[in-house]
């Protein structure tokens, strides 16, 4: 059954301002308001740019209001259309969400699941052991950094996101806790310690990632704990590429024990003696919203996944 925030906007959707505004002026807008421009948004939702222009121009006259200030093909969002933006995002994102949920209380669910992560090499292991007993579930895969997850889970982009940091506006469950470790190349001054101060580091060549990864953020409370700065000699939007990067001798970094699992690239592993040293991989999705059939069975099954799982030692 459709909710009552769900109800209440599709009336406001089917009459506003005594005018006749419709789902599709409300995704065109939506659209052109994403692009900024009239040109490239209508070749998205594939119409005629003149056609996309007046349905546009039909929707500010409905509402009494200006949405953007034209400067040729190109356009801006002006305070109104920003307002009105706001609403239409949550509008639809309520309509999906109970279009869903009727489609899976009549038995016609898609059966499809949207996930985020901040690294694909996080997911491949599950959507393989998940299709294993759900042959018919259909994935899209994104990586997405953590501070554009919570906007994605709100517009209903997607269903689920696996990050290494809390999501605001979001429910989530602890998939697991590990110690984060230093990996150092074979051969390295440190190979072979058990355990590295901070202090150590001073001047070493690190790999990690851009701002907004977890690894990133770690490495630079760390840093700034040891009151040293880090010398970073490489940074990248894939995580997954920072082992293969300290085996090749560009550096050191950090690296989560659950990477140990596997031999290759060859690295060193180092204890890192500070405190603080670990991170926790939650899988999350929106708060108060409709969660499909598929994607609930696929956030249980990373749970019990994961709940098998136990670092090497």
């Amino acid at each position: 059954m459709l909710s009552k925030t769900c109800s209440s906007m599709c009336l406001c959707i089917i009459s506003m301002n005594e005018g006749c505004v419709d789902l599709i002026q409300l995704r065109y807008f939506q659209t052109v308001a994403r692009y900024q421009h009239v040109s490239r948004a209508a070749e998205e939702l594939k119409v005629a740019q003149p056609a996309l222009s007046r349905s546009i121009a039909r929707l500010e006259s409905e509402l009494g209001v200006p949405l953007f200030d034209r400067r040729g093909r190109r356009v801006a969002l002006n305070r109104f259309g920003a307002v009105f933006l706001s609403r239409v995002a949550v509008a639809l994102s309520e309509l999906e969400q109970g279009r869903r949920e009727l489609r899976d209380a009549a038995g016609l669910a898609s059966g499809s699941v949207t996930v985020a992560a901040e690294t694909l090499r996080t997911v491949t292991d599950l959507v393989a052991g998940f299709l294993v007993g759900h042959p018919d579930v259909s994935f899209r895969l994104r990586q997405t950094l953590p501070p554009a997850m919570p906007a994605e889970l709100l517009a209903g982009d997607v269903d689920l996101c696996l990050a290494s940091k809390l999501l605001p506006g979001a429910e989530s469950a602890d998939l697991l806790s590990e110690e984060v470790l230093l990996g150092v190349p074979p051969g390295h001054r440190l190979a072979g310690r058990a355990r590295v101060t901070v202090a150590e580091l001073a001047g070493e060549p690190f790999v990690t990632t851009r701002s907004g990864y977890w690894q990133r953020t770690l490495a630079d409370e760390l840093f700034q704990c040891g009151g040293i700065s880090p010398a970073i000699a490489c940074e990248g939007d894939e995580p997954y590429a920072i082992r293969g990067l300290i085996s090749a001798g560009v550096g050191i970094g950090l690296l989560p024990a659950l990477a140990r699992s596997t031999p290759d690239p060859p690295v060193g592993w180092v204890r890192v003696d500070a405190p603080g040293c670990q991170r926790t991989l939650r899988i999350a999705w929106r708060a108060g919203a409709y969660l499909p059939a598929a994607a609930r069975s696929f956030r249980d099954f990373a749970v019990s996944y994961f709940r098998e799982w136990s670092p090497e030692e």
